[in-house]
């Protein structure tokens, strides 16, 4: 499938990349949407939590939200709301730890972590089996998706899918992100990445979780780590059974799982966002037949905002996954 070079509509003001992706991120509040909140417990003694949205016995859209990020992120609000609006209900899965309360052990989440996913489809299948299900994921929980999906392959049924910023190759997004202005990101991101653990490590200990606890000790002084290499080495890998950053890149990077897709996936890139570079972006013959990636010429990092003259900017982006997923829906059987 070969890849599809677009243009963002809207006004030419919205063309910096720093404005679309910082306007939504810090300046735009999240929607108050009132969801409902279902805990579901893990195999391994943990638990995930979904904020649900939307009428029981519609389709089911599972969103997955990106680094730092949990189901309050604006991109997942608004798109819960406007998915609700079309027809669907919607689960927003806060990654562990990403709900308001720590999770019980040490390990946390990851670019490569699709046990997480496959627990909730698997749930939500059993649960819902003549629905249609499709998932969403944004930046992380993007690379997650794309990941998750290759390694199923034709096992899914699994409607759509829609993967939006994605850090294809991980090496070279934590390259791009210790240069020039993605630096900004990069400090902000890695400081809630430390304040994260730091609320983890005092929960475990109140909680009487000392082995748990002691794993978080072990990684030593985090306040050195300046660069994401540095803390996928020290934090990411050791947690998660990597043998270092490099092992961890390598096997956790979607891109390489994008021939192997069977599911009908929309790929969402923007030719400036300031997590990566060009290097990222996979060959057409790298992209199995169901997949569709579109490159727009801006949007920045899950940006993507369109406006008229001097009015507020609003989602762009909302409205491609949403008319996406529509007409998937209505081009799909179950029998």
């Amino acid at each position: 499938m070969p890849i599809t070079q677009k243009r963002l509509p809207g006004a030419i003001w919205l063309g910096n990349p720093h404005w679309q992706t910082i306007y939504p991120a810090l300046l735009r509040a999240p929607l108050t949407l009132f969801r409902t909140r279902e805990r579901l417990p893990t195999p391994d003694q943990d638990f995930l939590d979904l904020d649900w949205y939307g009428e029981t016995g519609s389709d089911v859209v599972i969103i997955l939200h990106g680094l730092a990020g949990s189901s309050e992120s604006q991109y997942v609000t608004s798109l819960q709301h406007l998915l609700r609006q079309q027809g669907f209900a919607s689960a927003a899965l806060n990654f562990r730890g990403c709900s308001g309360q720590p999770n019980r052990l040490a390990r946390s989440y990851h670019s490569g972590d699709t046990g997480d996913l496959n627990i909730v489809y698997r749930r939500l299948r059993h649960r819902f089996p003549q629905a249609k299900l499709s998932a969403v994921g944004f930046s992380l929980g993007g690379n997650v998706l794309l990941k998750w999906l290759g390694e199923q392959g034709e096992q899914l049924d699994l409607t759509a899918a829609v993967a939006v910023s994605v850090p294809l190759v991980l090496s070279e997004c934590a390259d791009r992100m210790d240069s020039g202005f993605s630096k900004f990101y990069s400090a902000y991101l890695l400081a809630e990445l430390r304040r994260y653990i730091g609320k983890k490590r005092v929960f475990l200990d109140a909680q009487g979780l000392d082995a748990e606890a002691e794993k978080l000790r072990n990684l030593g002084d985090l306040r050195r780590l300046k660069s994401f290499w540095q803390y996928d080495d020290q934090v990411t890998a050791p947690l998660h059974g990597f043998a270092g950053v490099d092992d961890y890149y390598r096997r956790s990077s979607s891109r390489q799982f994008l021939g192997r897709i069977a599911v009908p996936t929309l790929l969402i890139q923007a030719e400036d966002d300031p997590f990566m570079t060009r290097a990222v972006l996979p060959a057409p013959a790298e992209l199995a037949a169901p997949v569709t990636l579109e490159l727009y010429d801006r949007g920045g990092h899950v940006g993507f905002l369109d406006g008229v003259g001097r009015k507020a900017p609003h989602s762009w982006l909302d409205k491609r996954i949403a008319a996406y997923l529509l007409e998937r829906h209505a081009g799909s059987i179950r029998l």
